[in-house]
C-alpha cells in the first residue's frame, strides 16, 4: 500500500461535527456590530423591562442564526431574569406549535398535542412568567415560514399585546428573515407594537470567508489534508454563491470525495465534484419541507418555458391536477415565495391592467431533478 493511500479504517476528519450546518462555533467572528446591536435590544429585559424587538435581515448563510444562538447563550449564562426561546419556524410553523416549544422551555415538559385549548396553554405560560418576574424573548428564525395564512400576525399579536390584558407579562421578539427587506405587510395592530430595530447581515467578504473556512478546516481535518491552494478554490466558490453554508458543506463533501479515492489530501478536483451538490444546498433543503401539493405546483412552474408564467395560467394547470380552489393555490404560491423558491413581479399586461408573473429562482432543470412527487 502506498504511503499516500488512506487505509480502510482511517479518516481525514478529526472532528466532522464542525462541518455540520447546525454547529455553533465557539469563536464567532466578523459579526461584532450585529452582536452589539442585539445586546442593545435585549438590555432592557435584563432590568425587567420589555426588550426592543429586532429584525435580523440578510441572505442565507450570513450568520443570523448563529448570532441569535450566541446571544441566547450569553443571556442564559449571565442572567436569570430572561427566558430566551429559539424557534426554527421551518419546524414549528403554527401558533400552537410555537407556544408549545415556549411551554416546554419554561416547564420542562411538552404540553398535550390535543385536548388543551390555546388560551389555556398561553395563560399558563403568561401567569408563570408574571409570577416569576421574568421576561420572555422569542427568536422566530426563518420567519418567512409564518407568512402563509398570516400566522405571523397571530403570533406577534399574542406575544406583544397580551400585556394589555395580563399585567406582569413581558415579552419581546427577534425575527430572522433571509431577505434584504421585509416585504410582508403586518396587520396594523401588530405593526404598531412590533416596530423592530433592523439589523443587517450582509454577505461575508472574501477575506472573512477565508478566515472562517480556514478555522473550520483546522478544527475539522487532520494536518495536511487541505492545502492553501485548495482552500482558495473553496473560498472562491463560496464567495461566488454568497452563502457561507455552501462553503462549510463543500469542505465536508470534498473531504468525503477524497476519502472515496482513498487519498490523504483533498484535491481541487474533489472540490469541483463536491460543488455540484453543495451549491444547491438551499434548494434541496427547501424542497424536502414541501407537501405533495406544494411540490406539484413547483413542478408545474419548472415545466413552463424559462421557468416562468402568469399566475392565471399556472392556476388553470394546477386546478386540473389538484382540483383545488384559488385560495389554496394562492396560499401555496405564497409559501413557495416565502421559501425563496419563486419570486413574483407585476406587469401592466393583464386583463385588469396588472398581471402577476411567477418566476423560479433556480434553473428549472435542477428543480425538476429534485422535486419528485
Amino acid at each position: 500500500m502506498k504511503d499516500d493511500m488512506l487505509l480502510w479504517d482511517e479518516t481525514l476528519f478529526k472532528d466532522p461535527e464542525v462541518f455540520e450546518l447546525d454547529y455553533v462555533p465557539e469563536q464567532f467572528d466578523h459579526r461584532e456590530a450585529q452582536m452589539k446591536s442585539l445586546r442593545f435590544c435585549v438590555r432592557p429585559a435584563i432590568r425587567g423591562a420589555r426588550p426592543v424587538n429586532a429584525l435580523c435581515m440578510g441572505p442565507p448563510g450570513t450568520g443570523k442564526t448563529t448570532a441569535i444562538i450566541k446571544l441566547f447563550e450569553e443571556l442564559e449564562k449571565h442572567t436569570r431574569s430572561v427566558i430566551p426561546v429559539h424557534i426554527n419556524c421551518q419546524i414549528a410553523g403554527t401558533r400552537y406549535s410555537i407556544f408549545s416549544k415556549i411551554y416546554k422551555k419554561i416547564f420542562g415538559v411538552t404540553p398535550p398535542s390535543s385536548g388543551i385549548s390555546f388560551k389555556h396553554l398561553f395563560d399558563k405560560i403568561a401567569n408563570e412568567l408574571a409570577s416569576r418576574g421574568v421576561v420572555l424573548i422569542v427568536a422566530l428564525d426563518d420567519v418567512s415560514y409564518l407568512f402563509p395564512e398570516k400566522e405571523i400576525d397571530h403570533i406577534l399579536y399574542t406575544l406583544l399585546r397580551s400585556h394589555e390584558s395580563l399585567p406582569g407579562f413581558r415579552a419581546g421578539v427577534i425575527a430572522a428573515h433571509s431577505e434584504p427587506s421585509m416585504k410582508y405587510i403586518l396587520d396594523p395592530r401588530v405593526e404598531s407594537v412590533f416596530r423592530p430595530e433592523e439589523i443587517m447581515f450582509p454577505h461575508y467578504k472574501r477575506d472573512e470567508i477565508f478566515a472562517i473556512l480556514s478555522r473550520r478546516a483546522q478544527l475539522g481535518f487532520y494536518p495536511g489534508v487541505l492545502s492553501q491552494y485548495v482552500l482558495d478554490a473553496v473560498v472562491d466558490l463560496t464567495a461566488e454563491s454568497g452563502d457561507l453554508r455552501v462553503g462549510i458543506d463543500l469542505l465536508k463533501r470534498a473531504g468525503m470525495e477524497a476519502e472515496r479515492r482513498a487519498s490523504r489530501s483533498i484535491s481541487e478536483d474533489d472540490v469541483r465534484k463536491a460543488f455540484g451538490s453543495s451549491r444547491f444546498l438551499h434548494l434541496e433543503h427547501a424542497i424536502r419541507s414541501l407537501s405533495r401539493d406544494e411540490r406539484a405546483l413547483l413542478r408545474i412552474i419548472a415545466e413552463q418555458p424559462e421557468g416562468k408564467a402568469q399566475s392565471g395560467e399556472l392556476y388553470s394547470i394546477y386546478r386540473e391536477i389538484a382540483d383545488a380552489g384559488y385560495t389554496k393555490f394562492y396560499g401555496i404560491l405564497r409559501r413557495l415565495e416565502a421559501l425563496r423558491l419563486v419570486e413574483t413581479s407585476f406587469t401592466g399586461s393583464g386583463m385588469r391592467g396588472r398581471s402577476r408573473i411567477i418566476r423560479l429562482r433556480y434553473d428549472p432543470a435542477e428543480v425538476l431533478a429534485r422535486v419528485g412527487l
